[in-house]
C-alpha cells in the first residue's frame, strides 16, 4: 500500500530497541516503553501559511528522528504498525 500524508505530516516507522540485559535481569515486553525513535517513511508537500506559500518540510523520507513519548497517532498498515505524527513533534533529526 502506497501513503502520501498530507500537508506537514509524516509517516513514521519505529526503530526497534537493542535489548540490553544488565545483571541477567530480562524485562518483559509488557513493560518495555516503547521507543521514541523512528526512520521517516513518507513525507507530506508541506504546511500552507498564511501567505498561502506552501513551506518546505526539514525532515525527508529515510531520516533517523527522535520525538516525544506521546506524539502521533498509531495506525497499522499491512501489518506493520506506523505512526503518522506533525513535523513539529519531531524533537530533532539523528546524524
Amino acid at each position: 500500500m502506497k501513503v502520501k500524508p498530507l500537508h506537514d505530516r509524516i509517516l513514521v516507522k519505529r526503530l526497534e530497541e537493542k535489548e540490553i540485559k544488565k545483571g541477567g535481569i530480562i524485562i518483559p515486553d509488557t513493560a518495555k516503553e516503547k521507543p521514541q525513535e523512528g526512520e521517516v517513511v513518507a513525507v507530506g508537500p508541506g504546511k500552507v501559511g498564511d501567505d498561502g506559500k506552501r513551506q518546505s518540510m526539514d525532515v525527508k523520507v529515510g531520516d533517523k528522528i527522535l520525538f516525544g513519548k506521546y506524539s502521533g497517532s498509531e495506525v497499522k498498515l499491512d501489518g506493520e504498525e506506523f505512526l503518522i505524527m506533525r513535523e513539529e513533534d519531531v524533537l530533532c533529526v539523528l546524524q
